[in-house]
């Protein structure tokens, strides 16, 4: 009877456990519930025994106690050759563009690597000597968000010199929906480097192995890839990062509207670079119907900020519902349409929006007078197509 009233009490625990664990994982409460790929050491601990290794990483790659991975993997006497740096350094203070330069790390006395400077692929140099490579950055999950094209790069210079690339996962902010233009061969860039729609879905783990199951890199080459996944993750819901990823996008607002906001870097609108809310506002002196104003002045994450010292009109976007789920074109469209400016045309000459973009037909389409809906529609064949590759790398649940 004793023994029956144990097991019970027992299993009562492991369900009230379990049950509020469940409960607070949905509300993104309870953390022992979910885990990155960083915190859970037990399971590329045993894969760095004895290798020297370096490590792609900036402010992000934290471990849930606020620990830097670098700081933990020192401690824990692994060897770390280097410190690769991405767009935005290696404490995540460079502008966007910004050439980032090599350096030491001043605690640890690492070496650091600039992936943003001379070259954005490591030399066979960079990697001479080299085991594996882990990848620890949080990313945006938006096709113009660098860092994928970071992880790209490491992974081909990794399997032209045979190392193995090791990626410890981390949420995608904008879960498992995908919209936008897929991008045409044409437009490849650093900003857009694959045939993916520009919010595609796929945590970056998810996307290493996409990019090596479908022979993406320099002459179909594959790297030896791992990947650490995370625990407990669901793209059923959006978890709140524990570091703003760059500058200018300081909280899930402003990445929550990046990829409808991000296509005015192709135009003569500011998307609040210089202000107190980035990317959750736009403007231009030329869009002088809009309500609300703002004047972009420089500050730590813009040095020279686009517009720098004049009036916009624009909108704030600030206090409204944006937890998307789509792109949303209207803001764009809208903006077109009010652009008054003889002297300058509302797409910058150098077509940097047909990069953003994947292809010129956005650009054509919003010259044409096409709404929304139409563009959309036209997106949809592509996006089919795409779902059907994304499919075949999908870890967790969508």
């Amino acid at each position: 009877m004793i023994l029956k009233t144990k097991i019970k009490d027992l299993l009562l625990t492991m369900l009230i456990y379990f049950g509020f664990c469940q409960m607070g994982f949905a509300q993104n409460i309870d953390k022992n519930c979910f885990k990155t790929g960083a915190d859970r050491p037990e399971l590329y601990f045993p894969l760095l025994k004895n290798k020297t290794v370096a490590l792609v990483t900036n402010q992000t790659g934290l471990l849930s106690d606020g620990t830097f991975l670098v700081d933990f993997l020192v401690k824990n006497s692994v060897k770390i050759q280097s410190i690769f740096a991405p767009e935005h350094g290696f404490r995540g203070d460079a502008d966007a563009g910004e050439h980032v330069k090599n350096g030491v790390d001043v605690k640890t006395g690492i070496p650091i690597i600039s992936l943003y400077g001379s070259n954005k692929k490591p030399t066979a140099a960079q990697v001479k000597g080299l085991d594996i490579i882990i990848f620890d950055i949080q990313d945006v999950g938006v096709r113009f968000y660098t860092y994928i094209s970071t992880l790209t790069l490491v992974m081909e210079a990794a399997a032209e010199n045979n190392v193995e690339v090791l990626v410890l996962d981390r949420p995608n902010p904008h879960d498992g929906y995908v919209d936008g233009p897929v991008l045409k061969p044409q437009w490849l860039s650093f900003v857009g480097m694959h045939p993916i729609p520009v919010v595609y879905g796929l945590t970056i783990g998810e996307y290493g192995k996409m990019v090596n199951g479908e022979k993406w890199l320099t002459k179909g080459i594959q790297a030896k890839y791992t990947l650490i996944p995370m625990q407990r993750y669901h793209k059923t819901q959006r978890y709140e990062i524990s570091a703003q990823p760059s500058p200018n996008l300081p909280n899930s607002r402003a990445i929550n509207l990046y990829p409808s906001l991000c296509f005015f870097e192709g135009t003569q609108v500011s998307v609040g670079r210089g202000t107190n809310l980035p990317f959750q506002i736009f403007g231009s002196p030329w869009t002088k119907n809009f309500p609300f104003t703002f004047t972009p002045k420089p500050s730590a994450g813009a040095k020279d900020p686009f517009l720098n010292g004049k009036l916009c009109y624009g909108r704030n976007l600030s206090e409204t519902n944006t937890n998307l789920r789509m792109i949303n074109l209207d803001w764009l469209l809208e903006s077109y349409k009010n652009y008054k400016n003889p002297q300058q045309d509302f797409f910058l000459k150098n077509l940097f929006f047909d990069k953003l973009a994947g292809t010129d037909q956005l650009r054509k389409q919003i010259i044409a007078g096409k709404t929304s809906a139409e563009i959309k529609e036209s997106w949809k064949s592509d996006l089919d197509a795409f779902q059907k590759i994304r499919a075949k790398y999908v870890i967790y649940a969508d």
